[in-house]
């Protein structure tokens, strides 16, 4: 879903769809670090989520980079191929989110597994919207609101994950 998100986004000029794209590359080396620690000693997993934490602040950060320059150049992306995408990868994310639904409560590590997977479904939801908005309205501005929205999701994910990982780390120290 990354190279079509990222392909799509390019072709629509739409910073929402290559924003879902960035975090669909992002979930990915976010689950293999959760599989690579799983089994590991709790300190090791709260660190591998602090990593992760700075990871989903470094998305956010390009997002916010990325909208305010497609606010300065203006352009206004395509919104069929923004919703026909944001469908499919609506689609996707529900299967995951569904799968680790049972996991939203565990520790940091696998907390921030399904932190991702929520702010997926729901940035897909929020690109759909956005492609009403653009056809509707002709211009970028929804586009643009929901980049910002999907980097602030990541930007508080990244806040939560990184207080858990801290407490879990102060723990293991006692």
């Amino acid at each position: 879903m990354f190279f079509v998100e990222m392909v799509a986004g390019a072709t629509a000029d739409s910073r929402a769809l290559q924003a879902d794209a960035l975090d669909f590359l992002a979930d990915a080396a976010n689950y293999a670090v959760s599989l690579a620690v799983v089994g590991a000693a709790l300190s090791w997993r709260a660190r591998a989520a602090l990593l992760k934490s700075l990871f989903m602040l470094g998305f956010a950060a390009w997002v916010f980079g990325s909208a305010i320059l497609a606010f300065v150049n203006g352009t206004a992306p395509d919104p069929t191929t923004m919703g026909a995408v944001g469908a499919l990868a609506l689609a996707a994310n529900v299967g995951v989110a569904l799968l680790l639904y049972r996991y939203r409560t565990g520790d940091a590590n696998m907390r921030s597994v399904w932190i991702c997977s929520r702010n997926d479904a729901i940035g897909n939801v929020a690109v759909m919207l956005a492609a009403v908005g653009v056809f509707g309205t002709g211009n970028a501005w929804p586009d643009l609101i929901v980049a910002s929205v999907m980097a602030a999701l990541a930007l508080t994910g990244s806040a939560q994950v990184l207080r858990q990982a801290l407490g879990e780390l102060r723990l293991v120290a006692e």
